[in-house]
């Protein structure tokens, strides 16, 4: 069955051929994403590691200023991503923080790191004070949790 839908596929876009004709409307594009703010403050720097049988970040607990940014780093036993829980960022924080994650997997959840030494970035920048209470999805079952505080 899959071999049909290949060659169905190749059959589709042979047929289609060419350029559009002259009188058809070029589709319109997509538009671009919204840039996140830049950010203006400090950087912190947070290691995914598994440590014998314990998988944890490091620092589990950060508190920065609004406009930092933290890099997380996967120094060993991933895959590890960065994944905020909705209900546990401040109200109204959900935007300013999504427009911080970039390539993000599912909403506010970052992409799975990987390779060693791979990194990812959230920016804080117009991110509400308060707790921001984080984890690594691969590794929720071992308590792989996290807070950091924007103050």
């Amino acid at each position: 069955m899959r071999k049909f839908a290949i060659c169905a596929g190749l059959a589709l876009v042979a047929c289609g051929g060419g350029e559009p004709a002259q009188d058809q409307a070029a589709a319109p594009e997509a538009a671009a994403p919204e840039a996140a703010a830049p950010a203006t403050g400090a950087t912190h720097d947070v290691n995914m590691v598994l440590e014998g049988t314990a998988y944890m970040f490091v620092p589990a607990t950060l508190t920065i200023a609004s406009g930092d940014r933290v890099v997380f780093h996967n120094v060993s036993g991933g895959p590890h991503n960065t994944q905020f829980w909705p209900d546990s960022i401040p109200a109204g924080a959900a935007d300013a923080l999504s427009a911080g994650m970039p390539d993000q997997m599912a909403p506010l959840a970052g992409p799975l790191l990987i390779a060693q030494d791979e990194t990812y970035t959230v920016t804080f920048a117009g991110a509400p004070a308060g707790e921001y209470r984080f984890y690594c999805l691969p590794h929720l079952a071992n308590k792989m949790v996290g807070v950091i505080t924007v103050q």
